[in-house]
């Protein structure tokens, strides 16, 4: 009888136990949520900056996470933070916001100052097709699509 008291006051006690879900914040403008846990994952998905997204699985170096709108995708864990981060019109806070191409050059060590420096110290470089390819856009749909014919990637995410 000790032993079902004891039992059931278990169970009682976990139902009780009210899990929090570990929410995160996108640290970037925007953050593309993909199939699997590599850039080369199908795009499934998209946060904005300061958009709350909900942990559902860690991986080295990478997140699953589970937007508003309720699509899940990975993301590198680079582009989420624990931090909150308030939206204020005209305040440092929003003006802070790095684009995700800005967080890459970052995590490579390299930055817009590095690049300056660079092409001072090689004046005879031509960089006009670089920057040129710097406007480009591609969908990520597109992306997905020349990843998956060329055999990158199954359409669940990378090989």
């Amino acid at each position: 009888m000790k032993r079902f008291a004891w039992i059931w006051g278990m169970a009682a006690l976990l139902t009780t136990v009210v899990v929090r879900a570990e929410t995160l914040n996108v640290q970037v403008r925007e953050v593309t949520l993909r199939a699997s846990p590599s850039a080369l994952g199908v795009p499934v998905g998209a946060a904005k900056y300061a958009e709350p997204v909900t942990v559902e699985e860690r991986r080295p170096g990478w997140v699953r996470v589970r937007n508003a709108a309720g699509v899940s995708g990975w993301v590198h864990e680079s582009a989420v933070t624990a931090k909150r981060i308030a939206l204020r019109a005209g305040s440092e806070t929003v003006a802070a916001g790095a684009s995700a191409r800005e967080v890459a050059l970052a995590g490579k060590g390299f930055s817009e100052e590095i690049e300056r420096e660079f092409r001072k110290a090689n004046k005879d470089a031509d960089y006009t097709w670089v920057d040129r390819m710097e406007t480009f856009a591609v969908a990520p749909s597109r992306i997905a699509a020349f990843l998956r014919e060329g055999g990158v990637v199954t359409k669940g995410g990378a090989r």
